[in-house]
């Protein structure tokens, strides 16, 4: 294929270790190595980025820096509280502060033109907001654009309240003007209105798989040593009824959490002792070779095809199996995991499905 000039708009970006991070710094390295002229528009933060584009031979611009702040959570017990009220509040029916994208994504696009494709990534969705609110084919920001969409938005079934019925004007607006929607999952084409369906098109989430040089596995341990690597969502994706079963076991074990909500799970921490360790987010690549050395993973499920974690890829390619945590836990599963028999592990697909090579090339044929 002939080099395309590539736009990139997102809020995370490397060194930041979220899913949207990994999707957006993915797409932009590979796009680069395959000879496409690369931009990625997002609020740098005063980091240096000289060495990073030098190595991937990619472009930088700064969205700008994003002056609105969540409200801070401190003080006694009342105070604590307003602010926790008010912060949500923000959150819910003003869409704080990141709604503060959608101006600077406009401001910035409105310079720009002669692009061939323009990809805005989100979550959060205010990035494609701001490129709905100047997007216009006579303006030529770029041939064709397609909104990547990690997680869905007005139709979401995990976030604990429901977004005000006036987003739905911005999300409507956002997919009325977007040549493509991508989503991860064919269950995820649910969770828009029906009227865009037609547009909507499945890519998964990508990684480089052919520089992965995991370590292989060995078992070091007579118990079971197993790993859990990313978020919570109370009542949803919620470990705490796993931990308690747990409590109560007869079995020796090592269970090992990677996240950035220790606090839902640190007064297990202090019954378990040395049986559950907590341990900070790292990032990706070390990750993953700490994952393929246990014995097992465990993934608590959102029990919803429309959200899938993207941890499954990292997952899959660590090449354990992978015990599935449902609302309604099948005890003989988790038993037989910490037994070692993996007969009831998740099924997961090719991994080539998953190859950056391969996800670029679906992006780049819709063209």
């Amino acid at each position: 294929m002939e080099k395309k000039k590539i736009l990139i708009i997102c809020r995370s970006f490397y060194p930041e270790i979220s899913p949207r991070s990994f999707r957006a710094t993915e797409l932009a390295k590979e796009f680069a190595s395959q000879g496409h002229d690369v931009t990625v528009c997002f609020p740098v933060n005063n980091r240096d980025y000289s060495e990073f584009k030098k190595e991937y031979n990619l472009k930088i611009k700064d969205l700008g820096k994003l002056k609105l702040r969540n409200i801070g959570l401190k003080g006694g017990r009342i105070e604590y509280f307003l602010r926790r009220v008010l912060r949500r509040s923000l959150q819910l029916f003003f869409e704080y502060p990141n709604i503060e994208l959608m101006f600077k994504v406009a401001k910035v696009l409105r310079k720009e033109n002669g692009y061939d494709l323009l990809i805005s990534i989100a979550v959060p969705h205010p990035i494609h907001w701001g490129v709905a609110k100047v997007w216009d084919k006579k303006k030529n920001i770029a041939k064709t654009w397609i909104a990547d969409c990690g997680d869905p938005y007005m139709l979401a079934r995990l976030d604990t309240f429901k977004h005000p019925f006036y987003f739905k004007y911005f999300e409507k607006k956002f997919c009325r003007k977007a040549d493509f929607i991508t989503v991860p999952t064919e269950g995820a084409k649910k969770a828009y209105y029906p009227e865009f369906h037609n547009k909507i098109k499945v890519i998964p989430q990508g990684i480089r798989i052919d520089t992965l040089n995991l370590p292989e596995y060995k078992k070091t341990n007579v118990y079971p040593v197993f790993a859990y690597a990313g978020g919570f969502i109370p009542g949803k994706r919620d470990p705490r009824p796993f931990l308690n079963y747990l409590i109560n076991s007869k079995y020796e074990f090592r269970f090992v959490v990677f996240t950035g909500q220790a606090e839902l799970i640190k007064p297990y921490a202090e019954i378990l002792c040395n049986r559950l360790e907590i341990r900070n987010i790292v990032p990706r690549e070390e990750l993953l070779k700490i994952l393929a050395t246990m014995d097992f993973l465990v993934n608590f499920d959102n029990n919803t095809d429309e959200q899938i974690p993207s941890k499954l890829i990292d997952y899959a390619v660590t090449g354990r199996p992978v015990l599935n945590i449902t609302k309604n836990i099948d005890f003989n599963a988790v038993n037989d995991f910490l037994n070692a028999k993996y007969e009831k592990k998740m099924k997961f697909y090719d991994l080539k499905k998953y190859d950056i090579k391969n996800v670029v090339k679906q992006f780049l044929e819709l063209l």
